[in-house]
């Protein structure tokens, strides 16, 4: 009986020291593999950006911004020579629009306003313009209205432009990267489609659109 509680007791003590032995084995295994996966993983999730992809990048929000301080830099700096006469040939114009609607605007409040003042004081009469007088007062009121909004629309435009001149910077910018050579091709072809249509076939026409990049 004695033997037989030895060997039992031996039995469990061996049973004990293998298992923990696995243990230990599988807890070396497993911190041997996760520093080389985590490792591999790192490295191939690394992204490294060259200083000509940075440049590149930056090009866009340059432009931009050289646009807003000096209209035509940014076209400039794009190396598109041929939009800087565009930009500043546009301002001219809205200058030009600005000036005409101003002084006709001016021209007419002075003549509505003469004529309020004679209505009110016939003793004092103030000078009219001899050209405006077939004109009543709410033509002249209605004329001197039409100017100030003109004039009001063409500092809209101005600032609409500024703004045209901004972005188109920063989008031919943005174009910069994009392959335009010859190698593009770019077709547009008629097609005859035979979609069915309640147990029918019928003829559609359309126009297909590929683009292939030929080596």
């Amino acid at each position: 009986m004695l033997k037989l509680q030895i060997l039992l007791i031996f039995c469990a003590l061996l049973i004990t020291k293998i298992s923990f032995a696995q243990v230990d084995s599988s807890a070396v295994l497993t911190d041997s593999v996760k520093p080389a996966a985590k490792l591999e993983k790192t490295k191939t999730t690394a992204t490294f950006k060259t200083d000509e992809r940075i440049r590149l990048e930056k090009l866009p929000g340059k432009a931009a911004l050289r646009s807003a301080i000096i209209p035509g830099w940014g076209q400039l700096s794009n190396k598109r020579w041929w939009k800087v006469p565009l930009v500043y040939g546009g301002f001219v114009g809205i200058v030009l629009v600005y000036d005409f609607n101003r002084s006709n605007y001016r021209i007419f409040l002075t003549e509505a306003q003469n004529r309020e003042f004679n209505k009110l004081n016939p003793n004092a009469q103030k000078p009219l313009n001899s050209n405006f007088t077939r004109l009543s007062e709410s033509g002249i009121i209605n004329i001197k209205d039409y100017y100030r909004r003109n004039r009001d629309l063409s500092v809209l435009g101005g600032i609409a432009f500024y703004t045209i001149n901004i972005i188109d910077a920063y989008v031919d910018a943005k174009f910069f990267r994009f392959d335009i050579s010859d190698d593009l091709a770019l077709q547009l072809k008629p097609e005859l489609h035979s979609p069915i249509k309640n147990g029918n076939r019928l003829p559609v026409p359309a126009i297909k659109l590929s683009l292939s990049f030929l080596k």
